[in-house]
């Protein structure tokens, strides 16, 4: 009897440790909100490429109460980051969410949505048409990569079309401006009130842009209205989809000039001759050879336009 109460108190001793270490080892984001004005937060992601290691989670996203409830801006990678995203804001208000703005549509600004399920998010029309295109896809994708992080997350694209125009949200003053270079449709969020730009994926700070749906003139366009925008606002502060949140408007003066670079880099090598794994092998200039996300999306850049401009350059 005393063996069989002895095997019995190891057995539960040792369910007891693998419950305790599941638990310690179940996926967190670890979600902190960092005030950057006056009812105004970040939710600041890794300056890095999607990994297990960080859940996906390489995405600034951002909250603001303004005194008539909370405004959600992205909603990040997965079911986990959204729900973990909700709790976060109640740490630091009381306020019920009563809006939520997906900015494009890459995943990590939507993937969330499912925790706010019971709100609807609201996005331009182009970002509704390719999320609904591309979310399963993208959770492929995401699952492959992250596995555990993404448990029980599916695609949940927004759903309320978003017209561009000035809000008054409580005691808030927003902006709402379409641009487009980034994809097809780019929401930036101006708060005038606060005098913070959310600037989504226009603008990137001491991070590889992402380029899978990007046309690089149209892009650099809207970094010329992006920066107009800004100056003319009077914001203090622009916060970047990627990429360290805060600052002002180097983001803009950064994304500029790396777009300018692997543009002239690419014209340049067609010219020469080169295949692609030749200019995938080219050194990459400072700073951009620092800068998150290298290598693995400077090789995405370079692969995805590449072709484009051989092409160019071959063409009678």
């Amino acid at each position: 009897m005393n063996r069989r109460h002895q095997r019995l108190g190891l057995l539960l001793l040792c369910l007891a440790m693998l419950t305790a270490s599941a638990r310690a080892e179940s996926p967190d984001y670890h979600l902190v909100p960092h005030p950057v004005a006056p009812g105004v937060w970040v939710l600041e992601g890794a300056n890095a490429d999607f990994s297990a290691r960080n859940g996906c989670n390489i995405i600034n996203t951002g909250f603001i109460d303004t005194g008539d409830g909370v405004l959600v801006i992205n909603t990040g990678p997965s079911l986990l980051y959204g729900e973990q995203q909700r709790q976060a804001i109640r740490t630091v208000t009381s306020a019920p969410v009563r809006w939520v703005f997906n900015l494009n549509l890459h995943p990590d600004y939507f993937f969330g949505n499912q925790a706010y399920a019971d709100i609807g998010a609201q996005a331009l029309p182009g970002t509704i048409a390719g999320a609904q295109r591309e979310g399963a896809a993208y959770a492929d994708n995401l699952y492959r990569i992250c596995g555990a992080w993404m448990q029980n997350t599916v695609s949940t694209p927004p759903g309320v079309p978003l017209t561009p125009g000035t809000r008054t949200m409580g005691s808030h003053r927003i902006d709402l401006i379409r641009l487009d270079g980034h994809t097809d449709d780019d929401l930036v969020l101006v708060d005038r009130t606060s005098g913070v730009v959310f600037a989504g994926g226009i603008a990137f700070r001491d991070r590889i842009p992402t380029t899978p749906h990007a046309n690089i003139a149209h892009w650099l366009a809207s970094l010329d209205r992006l920066q107009k925008i800004v100056a003319d606002s009077g914001a203090r502060m622009l916060i970047p989809s990627h990429g360290p949140a805060l600052g002002k408007a180097d983001a803009i003066a950064q994304t500029r000039q790396y777009l300018q670079w692997l543009d002239a880099r690419m014209r340049r090598a067609a010219a020469e001759g080169r295949d692609l794994a030749e200019v995938i092998a080219m050194p990459v200039d400072a700073p951009y050879a620092q800068w998150g996300g290298m290598p693995a999306e400077y090789v995405r850049n370079v692969t995805r336009f590449y072709p484009r401009y051989e092409n160019a350059a071959l063409a009678p």
